[in-house]
């Protein structure tokens, strides 16, 4: 009878070890849910006004340029810059996917953890064998 409740002890922890990994895993992903879409609202917003606010001020210069013989130097100068700033930003963001945090680092920081545990669970001095006991390490399995 007690190596069925040792085994039956020992199931009800594991389970209970998985489905707490499990949890920590879910409230994970609705976490990167809720980043994903918010950073996407936020970006989709700011494009609008950028982009808004960008016709505006070509407009703007071109309307200040046109009766001059500037005109076509100040357009090739603002399609320059425009393109200087959508090749940052698009290095900008290359970067922050490429060098970002992994998602679900916790949950597999926290599975190392067990497994870690688990290994030394295996070594004979964690299961109380006193050293004096053990073989020496040439003669261990």
């Amino acid at each position: 009878m007690a190596l069925r409740e040792a085994v039956g002890g020992l199931a009800a922890t594991l389970l209970s070890i998985a489905r707490t990994r499990f949890e920590l895993f879910t409230l994970e992903a609705e976490e990167q849910k809720a980043n994903v879409l918010a950073m996407l609202l936020l970006a989709l917003g700011a494009l609008l006004f950028l982009t808004l606010a960008l016709l505006v001020f070509t407009t703007t210069v071109a309307l200040y340029f046109w009766p001059t013989e500037d005109r076509y130097l100040a357009l090739g100068i603002l399609a320059f810059i425009y393109f200087a700033l959508g090749l940052g930003l698009l290095v900008a963001v290359r970067s922050r996917l490429s060098n970002g945090p992994a998602p679900f680092s916790a949950t597999l920081e926290e599975l190392k953890r067990d497994i870690e545990l688990v290994e030394r669970l295996k070594e004979p001095s964690a299961r109380g064998v006193p050293p004096e006991w053990m073989p020496p390490p040439g003669d261990r399995p």
